[in-house]
């Protein structure tokens, strides 16, 4: 169960990591015939990483567990494989609750770990050989073991198992759970290998310009076919995002992961800082009750970042989460903004927008009244902003637009159902 979070400086406890720095990478000649790339010149600028106060957002804070790029801060020389006493066995944790893994031990007398690849807030993360099935690869979270995650460890197994069971042919596009077994008291849980995520495949094969449009078209199939399934389940995800999205080493297959947030659609308790905050819906941030329509939002905000190769609503804070997305989506319904828990933070009395920002002479806090709201920014204008597009690249595109405006409704009841997105022009036409 997630626990409420006061939201009363959210600019300074609001913290994200990956989402907050886009690396400008260049990118090698040679593609996958998948993977195309576009020919738009773009830039991207550097966004500074903000990490101040000393409140974390725990649900913002989710690394990449899987990127073979990836060093945790809390990364240990026992962990890179440097030999260590076995028989010591009250040195199995650290301070924090991490099993210290050691390259080249054995788990549940099959599992031979060769590689340690990270870790994040609720596991760190090891491939192994599967000696029980030919020394296949196999992914292993292995579950820190603190007070926190003891409580819903069982419960993110439940999880997971559920959505494989609902799924026995795996067509919906959700991550395969094998199997889980405990060691020295930490849930492991054992998951089929992918290459990488999305983040990563944004980076090597789109330049900072995003990805072609026929690979956008069928990750944005195959991400709301994993939707289909969560509904399906009762079960929210509560972090989509590039990160947690892992593909296949053709870069045809992708798989949702990482469900260290998910829970029972039920299980809704109001905190400001559920999911990641660049893909935050806006009744998240408001204090409003919410259900399956948070994955579809945050849908939306992924697709735009693959096709776009930047992120849509780059807010500093929650505050500045709503300027960002209403900049492009124009005023929230007041009914929306009444029923808000966390109205008072955003918005007078008159439903004028109260706009907190750093003042660049003074370094202080100011607050802005905006009593006038209207969308100022075309997101089709940022999806085709130099170059002409061939007729029928630029149909799909338009479609695409379509498709986003209606998953990225600011009203969370009127956003698109899952089955009637599966069957928009974007996905049935193919280019």
């Amino acid at each position: 169960s997630r626990s409420n979070s006061s939201s009363s400086s959210s600019s300074d406890n609001d913290r994200q990591t990956e989402e907050d720095r886009k690396d400008a990478t260049v990118r090698n000649d040679s593609t996958v015939p998948e993977i195309e790339e576009k020919n738009e010149n773009k830039t991207v600028e550097d966004a500074e990483t903000k990490k101040t106060g000393d409140l974390v957002d725990m649900f913002a804070d989710t690394e990449d567990m899987f990127s073979e790029n990836y060093n945790s801060p809390g990364m240990r020389r026992g962990l890179m494989g440097v030999a260590e006493n076995p028989n010591l066995t009250d040195n199995w944790d650290d301070a924090e609750g991490y099993y210290r893994v050691r390259i080249g031990e054995t788990l549940d007398k099959r599992y031979s770990v060769y590689a340690y690849k990270g870790q994040g807030m609720f596991s760190n993360v090891v491939m192994c050989r599967d000696a029980a099935r030919g020394n296949t690869d196999v992914a292993i979270k292995v579950i820190r073991n603190n007070d926190m995650m003891l409580k819903n460890r069982n419960e993110r197994a439940r999880i997971l198992r559920k959505l494989n069971d609902s799924d026995p042919d795996d067509k919906f596009h959700c991550l395969r759970l094998f199997r889980h077994f405990y060691h020295k008291q930490h849930l492991c849980l054992v998951f089929e290998p992918l290459s990488m995520n999305l983040r990563e495949v944004l980076k090597k094969y789109g330049k900072d310009v995003g990805l072609h449009i026929k690979a956008v078209r069928s990750y944005t199939q195959q991400l709301l076919l994993a939707l289909k399934l969560l509904r399906k389940c009762s079960i929210l995800h509560a972090d989509i995002k590039p990160d947690n999205i892992l593909v296949n080493e053709s870069k045809m297959v992708l798989k949702l992961c990482d469900f260290g947030s998910a829970s029972h659609v039920s299980e809704n308790d109001i905190t400001p800082y559920l999911v990641s905050r660049f893909y935050r819906a806006p009744e998240i941030i408001l204090g409003l009750g919410y259900d399956h329509n948070i994955d579809t939002w945050s849908v939306g905000c992924t697709i735009y970042e693959l096709y776009t190769g930047k992120i849509l609503f780059p807010g500093t804070s929650n505050n500045d989460m709503l300027k960002t997305i209403m900049d492009y989506k124009g005023r929230i319904p007041n009914r929306m903004i009444r029923k808000g828990m966390f109205k008072d933070q955003h918005f007078d009395s008159s439903f004028n927008f109260l706009h907190h920002e750093m003042d660049k002479i003074t370094q202080r806090e100011k607050v802005t009244c905006i009593t006038s709201i209207n969308a100022t920014k075309d997101m089709l204008a940022d999806m085709v902003p130099y170059s002409r597009l061939p007729e029928d690249q630029l149909r799909k595109v338009t479609q695409l637009k379509d498709l986003l405006d209606k998953l990225l409704t600011l009203d969370p009841s009127k956003r698109i159902p899952i089955n009637q997105a599966l069957t928009h022009p974007f996905i049935t036409e193919k280019i």
